[in-house]
């Protein structure tokens, strides 16, 4: 049975999560929860933590076991922005767009292979 969490509004680049999150799709969470360790990114903390949400998810409603759980579903959806100005030459000013994301991590138990 699957199982979910959400982290919302996270204040960095959905571009820039994607990046993280492609790394992560498909694999068992154990070796997740490795790869995401060493990557050098800002949005690698975040995603650790919503995939360790999942996993504690799962096995609190579920009771499942956790060695045998994968990431079935990461996605990463744009979340809005902050529109800010910043000044320019000759008393102009430009608009500055801060993007925020939506990070979703579904786990699943991997199925029986014969």
């Amino acid at each position: 049975m699957e199982t979910h969490a959400i982290t919302k509004f996270i204040r960095v680049s959905p571009r820039k999560v994607r990046l993280v999150v492609d790394q992560i799709r498909g694999k068992g969470v154990e070796e997740a929860l490795n790869i995401l360790k060493f990557i050098p990114k800002r949005s690698a903390g975040i995603v650790a933590k919503t995939v360790r949400t999942a996993v504690a998810n799962a096995e609190n409603t579920q009771s499942v076991d956790v060695d045998r759980l994968i990431i079935k579903r990461a996605m990463v959806d744009e979340a809005g922005m902050w529109k800010r100005f910043t000044s320019r030459a000759q008393g102009r000013a430009t608009r500055v767009r801060k993007r925020l994301s939506h990070v979703t991590i579904v786990v699943d138990e991997a199925s029986e292979r014969s």
